[in-house]
């Protein structure tokens, strides 16, 4: 049996070879085709003798087809594909083999993402804040351990490395350095005769301008551009003329309504609202202490510009325009019975969200943040009044997973989340305190749920630092929910509000609490029985040390 090594087809007897295609066309010539001449042809006896495969690998030829499909390889072809091969498994040893050694494999993270059992390691002097420059939350699946007793090893390390420390708070010259515009703006006293802390202003604008035309909260959103254009007609008729100067009446809000999300902070706006001497700010959570004055619009689009302490002010306009009639007003009686408007502001974020320090604040200790919310709005309200509505941190966590999350949403799936960032913040806590963790934007990006929003005690002890406890009224939704005219007598003892009438009382506490969560989330039912009792063990030593801050059990969420 005789072959072509040209075309690697058997030849036909006749050995005309008239079946190869390279060698026949619409022109060919048997006696010029040097493959049917014989030239570069070496044929090949099977019949009796073993093929030589080396004297194969060494024949050059400018083609290689197969009628039977298939390819001939070239000795160089060959050569470089197991040299391609032997590098790359040469690489991949090494990489797994330093990956192993760190502790790392796979993940450019600060934290430990490894099995549940952790090795409290890091990248070699590194810290969380010098990661914040080009750290990305990895995208890697991690595999999860959903077993209950698995998950509890993992909580009982969180726990063992729980500290209250109290933290160190920072002076007033340091503020002032930090945000020294602020304080060009905002003085330090306000006028005596306002319950809530307003002040004039001089107005240098031109006074055919807009005065609203660069408030970044009308150029950035058009659901508040109604609200604007009615400040614009009225703006010129709350002007105060005095030698020769206008001034505008300026206002910071007299209570705040710091937190948390998911607790019924949205129920209680409304109703105070209702109040007669209660104004709100034009939006209901401007979050301009925790987000817009560093230039977050939303978390997922990055920096913006930043919003300047003006044009936060200008939300409070609408209620400014009513004080100052009633401070202008001739009438004692209307004075008397006026003079007591205050503002509240309720964004939900103000009590934990300190997320963007790490970008603007360089000189931190060990991770934590060297300046929080409530010292800038203590240095200029010391005097401030806070309001946070709190509820089971075990079903507000599952409540605001229904609220964010967009899709494939379930108790398994809430479960699994839960098992990642239970690990994750393990990690944390094992190389960092817990305010350092609690407060870093890199955890918190990378957990999948909002954990770290439960742990309430954390937050109200940094705020216990620079305010007084009798400042701060804390509620539990719960209470709010079964009982909704104590709390509410509670909020206007607290606030020092006159006596209402029993038609603004029932106007007031008529309805029943809101639940604002969606027909479709409520269509999924509870969380799975594994998931509470995980979590409930996890935030269990924060509910007993928030209980003891507060001299009050219920705050243990026994019962619910």
């Amino acid at each position: 049996m005789r072959y072509c090594i040209n075309c690697c087809i058997h030849l036909l007897p006749n050995d005309l070879h008239r079946q190869c295609f390279r060698c026949r066309g619409p022109d060919h010539n048997n006696q010029r085709c040097p493959v049917c001449r014989g030239e570069n042809k070496i044929p090949l006896y099977t019949d009796s003798k073993q093929m030589k495969w080396l004297a194969v690998l060494e024949v050059r030829t400018d083609h290689c087809e197969s009628w039977n499909g298939l390819f001939c390889l070239r000795k160089g072809k060959l050569c470089s594909l197991m040299f391609g091969l032997i590098i790359m498994t040469l690489v991949m040893v090494s990489y797994m083999l330093t990956g192993a050694k760190h502790g790392l494999l796979l993940i450019p993270s600060p934290f430990h993402y490894g099995a549940f059992a952790s090795n409290p390691s890091l990248m070699d002097n590194e810290s969380l804040s010098d990661m914040k420059d080009y750290y990305q939350p990895s995208k890697m699946n991690i595999s999860y351990v959903k077993d209950y007793p698995s998950i509890k090893l993992i909580i009982d390390t969180i726990t063992s490395k729980i500290e209250f420390i109290t933290r160190q708070r920072p002076d007033l010259e340091e503020l002032r350095k930090q945000e020294p515009h602020m304080f060009s703006v905002i003085p330090n006293k306000f006028l005596p005769n306002s319950k809530n802390p307003c002040w004039y202003e001089e107005y240098r604008g031109n006074t055919t301008a807009d005065p609203y035309a660069t408030n970044s909260y009308a150029l950035y959103s058009k659901r508040f551009r109604i609200i604007f254009d009615y400040l614009r007609k009225v703006f010129w008729n709350h002007l105060y003329h005095y030698k020769d100067k206008h001034y505008r009446l300026r206002c910071l809000p007299h209570f705040y309504i710091i937190g948390q999300p998911k607790c019924g902070t949205t129920d209680l706006y409304d109703r105070l609202r209702l109040h007669p001497d209660v104004r709100f700010s034009a939006i209901k959570e401007p979050h301009w202490w925790t987000r817009k004055r560093f230039g977050i619009i939303r978390l997922r689009d990055g920096f913006h510009e930043r919003y300047p302490v003006e044009d936060y002010l200008d939300l409070f306009d609408l209620a400014a325009h009513q004080i100052q009639s009633v401070l202008q007003s001739d009438a004692g009686k209307e004075r008397a019975k006026r003079n007591n408007i205050i503002i509240g502001e309720a964004s939900a974020s103000t009590m934990w969200d300190n997320n963007a320090w790490i970008f603007f604040y360089d000189n931190s200790t060990e991770g934590e943040p060297p300046f929080l919310i409530q010292d800038f709005i203590h240095a200029f309200q010391p005097n401030a009044k806070l309001i946070i509505m709190l509820r089971d941190p075990v079903e507000r966590l599952y409540s605001d997973y229904l609220y964010f999350a967009s899709a494939n949403k379930s108790a398994e799936d809430f479960h699994e989340k839960v098992a990642e960032s239970l690990q994750l913040f393990e990690g944390c806590v094992l190389d960092f305190s817990l305010r350092a963790c609690v407060y870093n934007n890199t955890l918190n990006n990378a957990m999948p749920v909002r954990l770290q929003v439960g742990l309430y005690v954390v937050y109200l002890l940094d705020w216990l630092t620079v305010f007084n406890k009798d400042q701060i009224l804390v509620l539990r939704l719960e209470d709010h929910a079964s009982n909704m005219k104590y709390t509410m007598h509670m909020v206007f003892q607290f606030l020092d509000l006159g006596p209402l009438s029993e038609k603004q009382e029932a106007l007031i506490t008529k309805s029943p609490a809101s639940n604002t969560r969606r027909p479709e989330d409520r269509s999924l039912g509870p969380m799975l029985p594994s998931t509470k009792a995980i979590l409930r063990d996890f935030y269990r030593p924060f509910n007993t040390k928030l209980a003891q801050v507060l001299f009050d059990d219920a705050f243990l969420w026994k019962r619910t």
